[in-house]
């Protein structure tokens, strides 16, 4: 890991990018995090393959959020988001997503599969390189969370990772069908957050999701509104979710 830039936010956040290899990223730490008193939780902050650049504004307020609760953030930029190489699968599916939208067909699984289930295999790995090199940092510790989507991305890692010890999900419905027989071996604390009028989203898929999770404490929080409308409130609920299992 290798820092390129810093900057000190007006809130006292520490704002660092950095390159894990060619992947790109940015850690946030509160003012709070030393490396000899106490260290900050770590949460890692999902988001779509939009690029870091055009997610930064909402990523930035989720960090600031979380770092008036004392918790460190990271991100790093996903496979064929941003300057990084394309991944032509996911580029095609995503073609085919568009068309069948725009003719009012169904989304079929083999879309979904392709749309989703390479980014999964590549994100994953990195997201786990990251967590390596971010816990090896003075200041930070764990226990450590996930929060954000993509969906899928976030149910992979709360299997594979061990150190994952809690995750807030923002729920999806273009969820491989395989990722529902993972999502039954879940087991860590859940909040998923369901946007009810999404109009991008098959609620009742979103229910299907929640319901295969085989976490013992998970909680599913529905608002009204569309895809961008989600209330203040549902972030002050999931930081008191991840301050409950974090700290």
């Amino acid at each position: 890991m290798q820092f390129t830039s810093e900057q000190h936010l007006d809130d006292g956040v520490l704002e660092r990018a950095f390159t894990l290899g060619e992947i790109p990223g940015i850690l946030w730490t509160p003012a709070s995090a030393s490396s000899s008193t106490s260290p900050a939780p770590l949460i890692l902050l999902g988001h779509p393959p939009l690029g870091l650049g055009r997610m930064y504004p909402r990523l930035a307020a989720r960090a600031r959020h979380s770092a008036a609760q004392g918790f460190a953030t990271a991100t790093i930029e996903l496979p064929g988001s941003g300057d990084r190489p394309r991944l032509p699968v996911v580029d095609g599916a995503r073609a085919d997503l568009r068309r069948a939208l725009e003719a009012g067909e169904p989304v079929s699984d083999e879309i979904v599969d392709a749309l989703v289930l390479p980014l999964v295999e590549q994100a994953v790995p990195e997201w786990q390189m990251a967590l390596d090199a971010l816990l090896s940092l003075p200041g930070i510790g764990g226990p450590v969370g996930y929060s954000g989507g993509v969906i899928s991305i976030g149910i992979r890692l709360a299997v594979v990772e061990p150190r994952i010890a809690a995750a807030g999900l923002f729920a999806g419905s273009l969820v491989p069908r395989s990722m529902f027989e993972e999502a039954r071996r879940v087991t860590v604390p859940l909040h998923v957050l369901l946007q009810w009028d999404d109009e991008g989203n098959d609620r009742q898929a979103a229910l299907d999701l929640f319901d295969a999770f085989g976490s013992e404490e998970k909680t599913l929080q529905a608002n009204m509104g569309g895809h961008t409308g989600v209330p203040q409130f549902a972030g002050d609920d999931a930081a008191r979710f991840f301050i409950r299992h974090l700290k």
